[in-house]
């Protein structure tokens, strides 16, 4: 009978789902957990870097990104977590999202003007009658779970 990860893992040093790979018996080999961590890595700095983007282009979105970045160096990287969590304009949309699942004032004012006009450009970009219902009340869905959360 094989011990749960908790006897082999610290949860503070790492997260269970990572089972401290190498560290315990259900840890996946040295090189699919390599290329695991690698390819997470990979996503949350793609993430990171346009989540940067969005600090500067009010069209593009920066939370969404940031929680993406966040989630995937947790997995992957700590070293790349603090540097995500200690950055200047990054930290705190992440901080301000995991401790009260606040959303900044001015994105979601991006989002009340962005929303609408995505359903327009669908409209516009001939989609069909259904296409465009379906659009239209998925994006009123979306805006108004974004105008429910605290600022």
């Amino acid at each position: 009978m094989t011990r749960p990860a908790s006897d082999y893992c610290d949860p503070a040093l790492c997260p269970t789902d990572l089972c401290c790979y190498g560290e315990c018996q259900c840890a996946p080999s040295a090189a699919s957990g390599d290329r695991r961590r690698l390819m997470l890595q990979a996503l949350g700095l793609a993430a990171a870097a346009l989540a940067v983007a969005g600090v500067a282009l009010p069209v593009l979105p920066t939370t969404p990104f940031v929680l993406l970045s966040a989630w995937a160096f947790a997995r992957s990287s700590p070293r790349l977590e603090a540097w995500l969590r200690d950055h200047a304009r990054l930290g705190p949309p992440l901080a301000a999202w995991e401790q009260r699942r606040a959303i900044p004032r001015g994105a979601k004012a991006v989002a009340v003007v962005s929303l609408p006009l995505s359903g327009l450009l669908v409209h516009a970009a001939g989609a069909g009658l259904a296409v465009t219902a379906v659009a239209g009340l998925v994006l009123a869905c979306v805006g108004g779970w974004i105008l429910t959360r605290p600022s």
